[in-house]
């Protein structure tokens, strides 16, 4: 649970360890473990025999401060309940119909990041006629994802990107440091339970009573808000929170637990995925210049995309080749859970192979993702054009080919991003959108590269993956839009006139 980046051991093992889809060893307190490394072993625990198995109880009971009894807790009959009716509202169409706010709120990212450079610009030397600023992304990550599943979450502005003491970022931020003290208190929770080590004299206790009672009560006001609101208008409104409550298929307390699930796992999720993304551009500077070339050509303009009802966003963005292959890569390399536990409620088998109740099945998305058996020799490059077909042969360009969904894989279980089946991630739709336009509209304004070219980032973190010491970059702007956000900012006019043409 230690190791950096999570994962990493169960990689090697699958690696190095001579198997048949199955690896058997003992875990703390000698129990028995199964690391699967086949698709086949693990299509039979995720879709076909899933209900054979269930998180941990010691993990949900931690998890569920933070996330409360939402789709990713809860287990058998409720979880199918639950699945069955808020699978519409992650509907393909309803996706569609939100790339406007995510793209609008990608822009604001933007503008949020040219307003910070211009307040300590560094000036280049060379003939750019640009200027640069050191920004840590991760942060502002955290606070554009925030932004979006409030309002296409909630439909509601937070506006996080402009308020530096968002309270609900602040709260979000603490408790999903990537520590080592928060590594050993979850680790702790799942060895002991959460009931012992609530007994420790240990200041995380007290921070995880306040942090997670606060979020609670922030996610019951909404609900609160919510249904005052459309109490009062009784126009269409396409976020999830009134879709769910429109449905009259939960209490409040049950919308509570669903707002816990989606601003977590909503705003945590995609967050990582961009950070890391904009990371692999950052090494790979070839590749970030080509699908700036990308987003250009076939983007119009930052103001145009979010304004004009002719321009469909959603086709554009889904159908460019390099756009998808690199996020596409990003989230095979960094899925954003490592690792994750099953536990067998039942007598089973996989493979053939008995399994008695009580085994520990572990899925490594991390490995898995990684492994040269399943992935080839370059499984562990950064290699986006795995993603397109084009026909090198004939002289085509990635750019010209066509974006796939399996990555030149044979199994769709070779990838563990999402999961698959019952339990698979039910927003992997709406995080991939999201990703899509934050990368585009980051790309299509920006050049970047790291803050310290040496520096090695280790991803880490308690439940997600993060980097261990924060993320670090130099971004050049050019000097006519330093120009116009000092304007902008004097005269307390809004930054949508920055950035209206690439």
């Amino acid at each position: 649970m230690f190791n950096k980046p999570p994962g990493r051991e169960f990689l090697k093992m699958m690696t190095d360890v001579p198997n048949e889809g199955l690896i058997h060893f003992r875990g703390f307190f000698y129990r028995d473990r199964l690391l699967l490394t086949d698709p086949k072993a693990l299509a039979e625990v995720l879709v076909t025999k899933t209900y054979d198995y269930e998180k941990p109880s010691r993990v949900r009971n931690f998890l569920r401060n933070v996330l409360g009894d939402g789709l990713i807790i809860v287990e058998g009959d409720e979880h199918r309940f639950q699945r069955k009716h808020i699978m519409p509202v992650f509907s393909f169409r309803h996706i569609k119909d939100l790339y406007p706010s995510f793209w609008s709120k990608a822009i604001a990212l933007t503008q949020g990041l040219a307003a910070e450079i211009s307040e300590t610009p560094t000036y280049s030397s060379n003939d750019k006629a640009q200027v640069s600023g050191v920004i840590e992304i991760n942060h502002w990550a955290n606070k554009v994802t925030m932004d979006i599943i409030g309002l296409a979450g909630l439909g509601r502005e937070f506006n996080a990107l402009k308020n530096s003491d968002d309270e609900l970022i602040k709260t979000y931020e603490e408790i999903l440091e990537p520590s080592n003290e928060k590594v050993l208190y979850f680790t702790l929770n799942i060895l002991l339970g959460t009931q012992i080590v609530k007994l420790l004299p240990w200041r995380q206790n007290k921070r995880m009573r306040v942090t997670t009672s606060k979020l609670r009560e922030i996610c019951r006001q909404l609900v609160r808000d919510k249904r005052e609101l459309i109490k009062r208008h009784d126009a269409e409104q396409i976020d999830i929170l009134s879709i769910l409550i429109k449905s009259n298929d939960f209490s409040d307390d049950q919308l509570v637990d669903q707002l816990l699930t989606f601003l977590a796992a909503g705003h945590e999720t995609t967050s990582s995925a961009f950070t890391w993304t904009a990371h692999m551009l950052a090494i790979h500077p070839d590749i970030q210049s080509r699908l700036r070339a990308e987003v250009h050509q076939h983007v119009p303009s930052p103001s145009a995309s979010s304004s004009s009802p002719t321009i469909d966003l959603a086709s554009i963005l889904e159908s460019l080749p390099l756009l998808n292959a690199v996020c596409n890569e990003t989230l095979r390399m960094y899925p954003t859970v490592p690792v994750t536990i099953r536990d067998s409620i039942r007598p089973t088998s996989i493979l053939g192979h008995p399994v008695p109740t009580h085994t520990q099945v572990l899925l490594v998305p991390w490995a898995t993702n990684r492994s040269p058996h399943l992935w080839g020799d370059r499984a562990d490059e950064f290699v986006p054009e795995r993603w397109i077909d084009f026909d090198a042969a004939a002289g085509q360009r990635p750019e010209d080919g066509r974006p796939n969904n399996h990555g030149g894989s044979s199994s769709n279980y070779n990838i563990l991003t999402f999961l698959h089946g019952p339990r698979s991630c039910i927003g992997q739709g709406f995080a991939k959108a999201e990703l899509r336009a934050l990368v585009a509209a980051f790309v299509g304004c920006y050049e970047w590269g790291m803050a310290d070219p040496d520096e090695v980032v280790v991803p880490s973190g308690v439940v997600t993956t993060k980097p261990a010491h924060g993320m670090r970059w130099v971004i050049f702007l050019d000097l006519s839009d330093l120009e116009k956000v000092r304007v902008l900012t004097r005269n307390r006019l809004r930054l949508s006139h920055l950035g209206t043409s690439w």
